[in-house]
């Protein structure tokens, strides 16, 4: 973890499930996991759980799994409070996770298509646009698949 960086990334766990909960609240709103599935992001095994932290806070949070036999690496959730956005938060989880996720070959996630401010850091990240699933979110919003190619 780079020094300057105001906040630590760290493996989250079954403990942090009352704070993962309320981020997820601020972050998705109607979106939000309930909380048995939360608790399952956060004890199932093989999933990668990140947490951001400042000052014993959480401010963000990333899960990703890998499915073996696609050799795809899948980015479950990130979110970050809306306070702390813009500060370099996601980037970081994104990256540490995705050097978890070096088995893959390919890392897809899925975003709102209204999310104008994840598909900037995705496609800052390299990650491109491979499908659309219709009505994916509740309301009907669409899903942009987002993908990129690990060397």
């Amino acid at each position: 973890m780079d020094s300057a960086l105001p906040f630590t990334i760290q493996s989250a766990s079954w403990r942090d499930v009352h704070e993962l909960n309320k981020l997820e609240r601020a972050c998705f709103a109607q979106d939000a996991w309930p909380l048995i599935d939360l608790l399952g992001v956060l004890s199932f095994p093989g999933v990668i759980r990140l947490k951001a932290e400042m000052n014993g806070k959480m401010i963000g949070f990333i899960g990703g799994e890998t499915r073996d036999r696609q050799q795809t690496g899948w980015i479950i959730t990130l979110g970050v409070l809306p306070e702390y956005r813009r500060q370099g938060v996601a980037q970081e989880l994104l990256r540490k996770c995705e050097a978890q996720l070096a088995s893959a070959r390919v890392i897809r996630l899925c975003v709102r298509v209204s999310n104008e401010g994840a598909i900037r850091l995705y496609k800052h990240m390299g990650y491109i646009q491979v499908e659309i699933w219709p009505q994916y979110y509740r309301g009907g919003e669409d899903a942009l698949v987002l993908e990129k190619q690990i060397l």
